[in-house]
């Protein structure tokens, strides 16, 4: 069978009805706990793992973790969220259980020093990054379908972008955090443990943040049933029949549009796991000028308190402009918005390294706060579009699949490119994720958008 034939389904014949911004708000609020809690791990579980004793050139095969336990997650919970339905729904008991064990990981992580009598801190602190981003992956997944699930076509672009708002406000708040508790009185010095106080608590305040956020979801909106949902979406007999290993033939099936956005997120996602992983450092140094071994000092934490209050500034601009998206997506249309986003985001990037005043990174984070808003909705709007009848779920856990290669291939030589190549430094490894930025705005520009295609000829059909 050819990777483009057809997948052997009953397609639904009714119109999901169309819902209201309350449900749309409620339906993507635990995202707000999730992106929270990322929001934590994404400008802190450096400066931990280097308080821990890991040196910089060695980040990124910690943090490399977290896409190969993603690529693993993400597919299975995909394939079986597909197949689900209990008391609490389809999608429920999956977010559920991840936002558990995500919480468990926020508490452990910055107290890997006090536990680490047998094994080494900075083991058990890469152990729990794995098991935070796996957990992660578990309730993330899921919300992605379900928006698929219960929102018609014309609405994808709304629901996605509601989504994206609550990710923004809560990565803004979980990114402000140890700065906000540090300027309250809470201790920025490491001391004995690696870990100061301001960042140990404001993981406590994002485990119950997590947990809060997923509940309301859960208690709040509605799955369809299996017979409602059938009516909706069609039957595919086949994939309901089918095992695990149909995981890897609906892989070889996947529709044209997935295979390109793939290459749109391969450059997206190698720039911002560089981001993450080198901003810190790359801060301390080129803005802030430390030298010798600042790991430990209150001076390194007072720069990555920069980094991570300024991550806060570019959430705020992406949750802000996740909400215009469906007005710019009509002027320049899905891949047009996607496009310019990129280019917005790689040149904040790249205007890092022109940098003196720590003051000033504000204005970068302004680019890449419009790229991450439209990384994080406009794939997937596009994507949604295209996916085969009761396939919502594996095709999404796939897509993720370019998501975590191009932070494995960064994982494996981003450090060694950084010690052998850049002189140690850092900042020249921001400078890469801006050029790949904009190589992702032209490759999605080459993007066949089967779901625009849709909406344009029902459109065509009701003006007949």
């Amino acid at each position: 069978m050819s990777s483009n034939a057809p997948m052997p389904a009953v397609a639904g014949t009714a119109v999901k009805p169309r819902l209201s911004l309350a449900q749309i708000f409620y339906m993507s609020f635990g995202f707000l706990g999730i992106q929270f809690g990322f929001a934590l791990q994404n400008g802190n579980t450096s400066r931990i793992l280097r308080s821990f004793g890991a040196d910089v050139d060695q980040l990124p095969m910690f943090w490399i973790v977290a896409p190969l336990v993603g690529m693993i997650i993400q597919p299975l919970i995909g394939h079986y969220s597909d197949r689900t339905w209990n008391r609490l729904g389809r999608r429920k008991p999956y977010f559920l259980a991840g936002a558990l064990l995500s919480a468990t990981a926020l508490v452990f992580l910055p107290n890997s020093g006090a536990i680490s009598s047998m094994i080494p801190a900075l083991w058990i602190g890469a152990g729990m990054v794995m098991i935070m981003d796996a957990s992660f992956n578990v309730a993330m997944e899921p919300f992605r379908a379900l928006v698929a699930d219960n929102l018609p076509d014309s609405q994808r672009t709304s629901g996605f972008a509601v989504q994206t708002f609550l990710i923004g406000i809560g990565a803004v708040v979980g990114s402000e955090l140890p700065s906000f508790l540090a300027k309250r009185g809470f201790s920025q010095d490491p001391g004995v443990s690696g870990v100061a106080d301001n960042v140990r608590y404001s993981f406590y305040i994002g485990a119950a943040v997590f947990i809060i956020a997923i509940l309301v979801t859960v208690f709040k909106t509605r799955e369809y049933p299996p017979a409602e949902y059938e009516k909706y979406h069609g039957r595919n007999e086949a994939a309901e029949k089918a095992g695990i290993s149909e995981i890897a033939k609906d892989f070889k099936r996947m529709p044209r549009t997935m295979r390109q956005l793939g290459l749109v997120q391969f450059f997206s996602w190698f720039a911002l796991f560089s981001m993450w992983v080198f901003t810190a450092d790359a801060v301390a140094t080129h803005v802030y000028g430390l030298t010798g071994d600042y790991a430990k000092s209150v001076a390194y934490n007072v720069a990555a308190d920069k980094v991570s209050s300024s991550f806060g500034t570019y959430n705020l601009v992406a949750a802000v402009y996740a909400l215009c998206l469906p007005l710019v997506a009509k002027f320049l249309g899905r891949k047009g918005t996607h496009a310019f986003s990129l280019i917005a985001g790689g040149v904040g990037l790249i205007s890092i390294y022109f940098i003196k005043d720590p003051a000033m990174l504000t204005y970068s984070m302004i680019g890449i706060g419009l790229a991450w808003a439209s990384i994080l909705a406009m794939p997937y709007v596009i994507l949604s579009g295209s996916i085969p009848p009761g396939k919502l779920g594996i095709y999404m856990g796939i897509f993720n699949f370019f998501i975590t290669l191009p932070q494995i291939i960064n994982g494996i030589c981003g450090g060694w490119i950084v010690k052998h190549l850049y002189g140690g430094q850092p900042i020249y490894a921001i400078v890469l994720a801006g050029f790949c930025m904009l190589c992702a705005a032209v490759c999605v520009l080459f993007v066949y958008d089967e779901g625009a295609i849709k909406i344009r000829s029902e459109h065509h059909t009701k003006v007949i």
